[in-house]
């Protein structure tokens, strides 16, 4: 496991860069600069039947960046003490997801559409999928110093 505990609150709206003019507006995303990660894997998710969740897991390692490309959706994270809740609208500003978070995506807009940017490859091993499990770990960590985010990864 990551050597930093991670909380809700380190998990951060990061704003992209935004150009604007009369063709419309044009975003770009650069790994180490706009994201505080080199960027190991592109997944997007899309089509969520109305009334679905998605994600349901936490991460060991993984850092992602969840952008709401088209649409809106919230996503809802635990840290196993706090919950925090974001609406996700806007497709400038992406949410960094710490390891050691639970997610639970919902409340898709018709036509949502979430790309996701991940810090490393799949590995199934990095996984939490049983909330149980999660929450056991997290009280394992108690114990620990809790470092932030910052100290540990330069968030833009």
């Amino acid at each position: 496991m990551s050597n930093s505990i991670f909380t809700v609150n380190d998990c951060k709206t990061i704003e992209l860069n935004k150009i604007t003019d009369a063709r419309g507006n044009l975003t770009f995303i650069e790994e180490n600069r706009h994201v505080p990660f080199e960027i190991k894997r592109v997944y997007y998710i899309y089509d969520v039947p109305a009334g679905s969740q998605r994600a349901g897991h936490a991460h060991k390692e993984l850092f992602q960046l969840m952008i709401p490309i088209a649409g809106s959706f919230d996503i809802h994270l635990d840290d196993g003490f706090e919950k925090r809740s974001v609406h996700m609208n806007r497709p400038y500003l992406g949410l960094l997801v710490t390891p050691m978070i639970w997610r639970v995506i919902d409340n898709f807009s018709s036509g949502a559409v979430c790309v996701v940017l991940t810090s490393a490859l799949f590995d199934e091993q990095d996984y939490y999928r049983e909330y149980d499990g999660f929450m056991d770990a997290a009280q394992a960590s108690r114990g620990q110093l809790i470092t932030p985010a910052a100290q540990t990864l330069a968030i833009p």
